[in-house]
C-alpha cells in the first residue's frame, strides 16, 4: 500500500506510457489480428486497412491495458512482477493514465471508423470495454472463473481483423476466436499456479487460490484437450490444409505434454514453463494458419 501512496519522485518518460499499453501482449494480439485479415481474403489486403486497421485495434487494446494499470494498482503493488509498473510506482498518476487511455481509444476508434468499417470499430470497442470494465473492473475479483468468462474479450483480435477486411461476420473468424478462448484458461492458470501466493495475498480469487493447485492442474489438462480438439476444426471445415493440420498436431501435442507434466508435477518449474510455451504455441499456430492459407492459394 505504501507503494501506491508514493509521491511522484520520478518524472514519467515515454517508456512509462509505452509500458501502460502492455506492448508484448498487444503485439501478440496484433499478430492474430493480422492473420485474421489475411485469412479473410484470397486477394491482397488493402494497405490502408492493413496499416490503419491494425493500428486502430492496437491503440484500443493499449487503452484497455492502461485502464487495467489504474484499476489494478492496489493488486500490482502487492505482486512482485508488477509492483514497479508506472501507476503503481507513482511515475504516472491515475488521472494521467486514464487520460492517456481515453486518447488512445478515441484515436483507435477514429482510425477504424475511417479506414475499415463501423462493425469492426464497434466490435473493437466492445472488446475494449469487455476487458477494461467487465473483466478488470468486476470479474477478476468476483469469481474463480474470471479468466474463462473474461477471456472472450482477449480472444477477439482475429475476428476484428477479419471484419476489418470483409465488413461482416462469418463462421471462420468465430472459430479463430474459439481457439484463443479455449487457449486462455490453460495459458493463464499455469501462470496463476506459479504466482499463487501473490494472488492469495492480493485477495484475487484465481482458481489455484480458491480450489487448490491439483484442481487447477486437472482443469488445465481438460482445457488443453478441448483446445487441441478445437484447433483441428479449421482443417475439418476445409478452412486450412495439411500444413496447418501437421503443425496443429505437433504444437498441440507439445502443449498436452506440458499440461501432463504439470498435472503429474514431474518436472521443476512446470507451471511457468507451461505458461511460456503457451505464448509460443499461439504465435506459431497462427503463423501456421497464415502459411497454410498462402500455400493453398498457390496450389
Amino acid at each position: 500500500m505504501a507503494t501506491m501512496l508514493r509521491t511522484h519522485s520520478e518524472r514519467a518518460t515515454w517508456r512509462d506510457y509505452l509500458e501502460l499499453t502492455k506492448p508484448r501482449v498487444v503485439m501478440l494480439m496484433l499478430i492474430t489480428s493480422l492473420v485474421g485479415m489475411f485469412l479473410a481474403t484470397r486477394a491482397g489486403v488493402p494497405w490502408a486497412v492493413l496499416l490503419f486497421g491494425n493500428l486502430g485495434i492496437g491503440l484500443c487494446a493499449g487503452a484497455a491495458a492502461a485502464v487495467n494499470h489504474v484499476v489494478d494498482r492496489r493488486i500490482d503493488s502487492i505482486m512482485a512482477r508488477t509492483h514497479k509498473r508506472p501507476v503503481t510506482a507513482g511515475r504516472v498518476s491515475p488521472v494521467a493514465a486514464l487520460t492517456f487511455a481515453l486518447a488512445l481509444a478515441i484515436a483507435g476508434m477514429s482510425l477504424l471508423m475511417v479506414f475499415t468499417n463501423e462493425l469492426a470499430a464497434w466490435l473493437t470497442l466492445a472488446s475494449l470495454l469487455g476487458y477494461a470494465v467487465i473483466y478488470t473492473g468486476f470479474l477478476k475479483r468476483a469469481t474463480p472463473q474470471n479468466i474463462v468468462i473474461g477471456g472472450l474479450a482477449g480472444a477477439a483480435p482475429p475476428l476484428l481483423g477479419w471484419v476489418a477486411v470483409t465488413g461482416h461476420l462469418s463462421a471462420e473468424p468465430l472459430l479463430l476466436v474459439l481457439i484463443i478462448f479455449a487457449w486462455t484458461p490453460p495459458h493463464f492458470w499455469a501462470l496463476a499456479i506459479h504466482r499463487k501466493a501473490e494472488y492469495a495475498k492480493a485477495d484475487i480469487p484465481m482458481l489455484p487460490v480458491t480450489h487448490g493447485e491439483h484442481y487447477t492442474k486437472v482443469h488445465i489438462l481438460l482445457y488443453t484437450l478441448v483446445m487441441f480438439a478445437v484447433t483441428l476444426l479449421p482443417y475439418a471445415i476445409h478452412m486450412s490444409g495439411p500444413l496447418y493440420l501437421v503443425c496443429a498436431l505437433l504444437l498441440g501435442g507439445r502443449f498436452l505434454h506440458w499440461a501432463w507434466v504439470l498435472y503429474r508435477d514431474s518436472k521443476p518449474h512446470a507451471a511457468i514453463n507451461t505458461f511460456k510455451y503457451s505464448i509460443w504455441y499461439l504465435f506459431l499456430l497462427f503463423i501456421a494458419l497464415l502459411a497454410d492459407h498462402y500455400l493453398l492459394l498457390n496450389i
